[in-house]
């Protein structure tokens, strides 16, 4: 293994490590003691260990339920999604499952508000460090990415529905004031992740330029996406350009961008966010 490979996965598993202390200091600072249920598996161990120990007085650890219920999910990220994608978020499942039953949290408040908010703020980062490190907490994760990339499909819907279902139960047991401040810490939760966490959304590059082929070859070699030239005529001096037209992962627009103009500092740039993409768009599989 090359030099680079090696620093690339001790990032990887440095963003894993951090993500796993963020989600344990989360889960036993603001999530436990405002009794709110996080969304996907997660959210399912912490909502069947509240009924155990409610109404049969036994306490089971948080690890032995998240394992369990991550079993199938982690066989179709093995089998289906991608080998290294798969260790890493098992390594996430099993260092967190273990730090959230032995890390003492912090009694910062007892404010069930500012526990949704501030807890759904932690929960967005956490899983941030999970996805720049190319993995997932696990659970639904795997289950989505499987589906979507089956059936070309989003999953939200059903991820959505399997939510609902949980956080019901939550009211029926826990009480409605949980299941409702539930829903806030996931909705901060989903708004942290859209602000933090950007290789799904796309970008349109409209660039007008005289070296359209030097350009090219910048986004090309960088993102690996393709690109179309128009040939174009100012209407203040009639002179001749030509306009670059391509789309790129809006994580991937702002290093274009930079380079983009180191190449031509002539170069007009216009960056338009791309709502949905309809035919071939280069996505980089799972490891």
């Amino acid at each position: 293994m090359k030099r680079k490979e090696i620093l690339r996965e001790l990032k990887r598993l440095l963003l894993i490590i951090l993500g796993s202390l963020i989600t344990a200091f989360n889960i036993n600072t603001f999530v436990k003691s405002a009794n709110i249920i996080p969304g996907g598996f997660s959210g399912l161990a912490l909502l069947i260990q509240h009924i155990v120990n409610k109404f049969f007085n036994v306490n089971i650890p948080y690890s032995a339920l998240t394992w369990t219920l991550n079993a199938i999910p982690i066989y179709i990220g093995f089998r289906f999604i991608g080998k290294r994608f798969t260790f890493y978020s098992v390594v996430m499942i099993v260092l967190s499952g273990i730090l959230v039953d032995f890390v003492p949290g912090l009694s910062l408040t007892n404010d069930v508000l500012l526990c949704a908010i501030f807890g759904g703020i932690i929960d967005a980062v956490s899983i941030y460090c999970c996805l720049m490190a190319d993995s997932s907490s696990g659970g639904t994760d795997f289950i989505s990415i499987y589906i979507s990339e089956r059936t070309g499909k989003s999953a939200w819907n059903y991820i959505l529905a399997g939510n609902c279902c949980v956080l019901l139960t939550a009211g029926i047991f826990l009480g409605w004031n949980a299941a409702l401040y539930s829903i806030i810490f996931q909705y901060v939760t989903t708004q942290g992740l859209n602000f933090l966490y950007k290789k799904y959304k796309k970008t349109t590059l409209l660039i007008v330029t005289d070296k359209a082929q030097e350009i090219y070859k910048i986004i090309n070699q960088k993102t690996h996406h393709d690109g179309t030239i128009f040939k174009g005529k100012g209407c203040y001096q009639g002179a001749e350009h030509e306009i670059l037209y391509s789309v790129v992962s809006s994580s991937e627009s702002g290093k274009l961008e930079k380079e983009i103009r180191e190449a031509d500092p002539e170069a007009f740039i216009n960056v338009l966010e791309s709502k949905e993409i309809i035919g071939r768009f280069f996505k980089r599989t799972n490891d």
